[in-house]
């Protein structure tokens, strides 16, 4: 299997599967120097890990992350990161029976089709589990971003019909209730509508919403390396994920040039800056030094217990009946994911985007 390879000078390599021994990430490209230890990474998986809600899978995993390699005293030494996770209280017996058909929602259709192999328990490599080594390593990539100070906030936007609202705003809100909501009325909303597709044995979709603050101008190529196309690659490479929009995204489509466009202003340190920011902090592929905006449409849970259609491996029709231990939503876990893989994206174009000007290569290396 090859495409679990992502970036050029930051580069992560991610392994395991579901239900296998363990699930793990190499980080080819760290600095030495960065200070880093378990307890820098262990509190990003802990947002992502199961049982914490009961709108997660009450599947029970510490998700205990080890550092096997790359640090030495406390401090990055240069040398590729190795990181795992083991896996603890999988059940494959669970799985059993869908080796002799295909979910609706699934890969398991599409790995047949490729590999004319596939490893049933819990989907193996294409499930959401996965996201734990992405999740390790976009650990280290802020922690790198945030010497450079640059931060995230990263929440659930909306789940189902229910959208929180610009008034009700409140980022303190994110870490008061298990939807990862900035308004504690959506969230409350949010909790009704997701009751209810729990009665009707059904899962619901929603959005992440992520903003990257202190980005600076000039990150980008101008081509096929666009910023905005690097976020949207790695952010659509989480198995959940079905959309992505930079700034207004698809309301860009409705609106005129003059009510899309961003005002340049003079700014206070000699650099102009926008009045509005239409654009999400990227234009003709580069940051332009506003805050970035991005959004990530995670599609509903497919293991669910109402009955669908499905055909057998041997083209049968069938109905079936999904048990097991699974998410009604999945966005809550996600939102930690999708900061996880902007992260990565964006440390890996920094450090590429530092070879683009002499002046800069001077001032490191004549200093």
């Amino acid at each position: 299997m090859s495409g679990s390879i992502y970036g050029k000078h930051f580069q992560i390599s991610t392994w395991g599967e579901s239900h296998g021994k363990a699930i793990g990430v190499v980080i080819d490209g760290c600095p030495a120097g960065l200070p880093l230890c378990e307890e820098d990474i262990q509190p990003w998986l802990n947002r992502r890990k199961p049982g914490q809600s009961r709108y997660s899978t009450p599947r029970k995993e510490d998700d205990a992350v080890e550092i096997l390699s790359g640090t030495f005293e406390g401090m990055t030494t240069g040398t590729p990161i190795s990181m795992l996770v083991y896996n603890k209280t999988h059940r494959s017996s669970d799985y059993s029976e869908i080796a002799s058909y295909y979910r609706p929602g699934h890969a398991d259709f599409t790995y047949d089709q490729k590999y004319g192999f596939r490893d049933y328990r819990g989907g193996g490599r294409s499930s959401g589990r996965e996201t734990i080594a992405r999740v390790a390593a976009g650990a280290v990539a802020a922690k790198i971003l945030s010497e450079l100070g640059v931060s995230f906030l990263t929440y659930t936007r909306s789940i189902g019909p229910v959208c929180i609202h610009p008034e009700r705003f409140c980022a303190d809100e994110i870490w008061k209730n298990p939807l990862y909501m900035p308004d504690a009325q959506a969230a409350a909303e949010a909790s009704d509508w997701l009751d209810t597709c729990m009665k009707n044995q059904d899962s619901s979709g929603g959005i992440v919403e992520c903003i990257i603050k202190g980005v600076p101008a000039g990150v980008g190529e101008p081509c096929f390396e666009k910023l905005n196309a690097v976020l949207a690659k790695a952010v659509m490479s989480i198995g959940a994920v079905k959309a992505f929009e930079i700034g207004d995204g698809i309301a860009a489509a409705s609106a005129t040039g003059s009510a899309n466009n961003d005002a340049f202003v003079p700014g206070e340190n000699g650099q102009p800056v926008k009045s509005s920011n239409h654009a999400g902090g990227i234009l003709g592929g580069i940051s332009d030094g506003s805050d970035i905006i991005l959004r990530a449409a995670i599609k509903p849970t497919p293991s669910i217990s109402s009955l669908q259609k499905t055909v057998s491996k041997s083209n049968e029709a069938m109905e079936i009946s999904i048990r097991g231990r699974h998410d009604p939503v999945i966005v809550p876990r996600a939102v930690v994911v999708v900061e996880s893989m902007a992260a990565i994206a964006l440390t890996d174009m920094l450090f590429e985007s530092m070879t683009s000007r002499m002046d800069q290569l001077r001032r490191f290396f004549l200093k």
